[in-house]
């Protein structure tokens, strides 16, 4: 990973901060990307804390915008040079509606893809434009979810999206597969972030129970029995973007504590 340079977007919280934390300890210049400058700020805190040699860049950037994207991809390849890697872990989640019976007018899907589905794909144009040329490898790892294997109820935009990042996967290793780039997808179960825990959260305020007794219920259905880190998601973008994977492309990791099984 020395003096390679990794996009991450996503990295203001959650499992993309956890990424940028782990792949600049390997010794990666990171570039950063999000939404909320504060948010990467306290990101990039974290980062130099663990690797007080690291190189950061930090940009701000709307993943459904491509005018926003294109601007950000080019201004870290100015200043953290071409790049080897990228991770899309920008994404949004929750229901987008609560099915036919809903009473909520507002229908979240068309928001949900655009971020989730679009914005990854405009992310993955845009780092081929500046690419680091060969003979190395370079790495494109998508973050999906366990939601991609299956559905759930009330949750349609996100599965739909997730689901359709593991086609996008497979359809972009093929393009870029001759120029040496791999492209793999990881999909995590239950992880100890923000995000998840507004599921619980969801999940009780639905089922009129308390916020514990929704995470007893959605741990039951993990055969370890608990939420997964952010750091283990972390350390599988590392192997992902080690020598010691450069046979697998087009792949979805699953990583879930044996919540499903492919």
């Amino acid at each position: 990973m020395q003096t390679r340079h990794v996009v991450i977007t996503g990295a203001s919280s959650g499992i993309g901060r956890a990424i940028a934390i782990r792949l600049a300890k390997g010794g990666a210049r990171v570039s950063l990307l999000a939404r909320r400058a504060e948010k990467l700020e306290e990101t990039a805190a974290l980062v130099l804390e663990a690797a007080p040699d690291a190189t950061v860049f930090l940009v701000t950037c709307d993943v459904t915008d491509g005018a926003s994207v294109d601007h950000a991809f080019a201004a870290a390849a100015r200043s953290n040079g071409p790049i080897h890697g990228l991770v899309t872990a920008a994404g949004i989640g929750g229901p987008n509606t609560a099915g036919a019976s809903s009473t909520d007018p507002v229908d979240r899907f068309d928001s949900i893809v655009a971020t989730n589905l679009r914005g990854t794909y405009l992310c993955l144009r845009a780092a081929q434009r500046h690419l680091a040329p060969g003979p190395d490898a370079r790495h494109m790892v998508l973050i999906a979810s366990i939601l991609g294997r299956f559905g759930v109820p009330g949750y349609t935009a996100y599965c739909a999206s997730k689901a359709a990042l593991l086609g996008l996967t497979k359809a972009m290793a093929l393009e870029v597969a001759g120029q040496g780039v791999l492209v793999n997808a990881i999909c995590p179960g239950w992880v100890d972030t923000e995000m998840a825990w507004e599921g619980i959260d969801g999940m009780a305020k639905g089922m009129g129970i308390p916020r514990d007794e929704a995470h007893r219920i959605a741990m039951s259905a993990v055969p370890l029995g608990r939420m997964g880190k952010p750091e283990e998601v972390a350390g599988l973008v590392a192997f992902l973007m080690s020598e010691d994977a450069a046979g697998l492309t087009g792949q979805g990791l699953d990583i879930n504590g044996g919540a499903w099984m492919g």
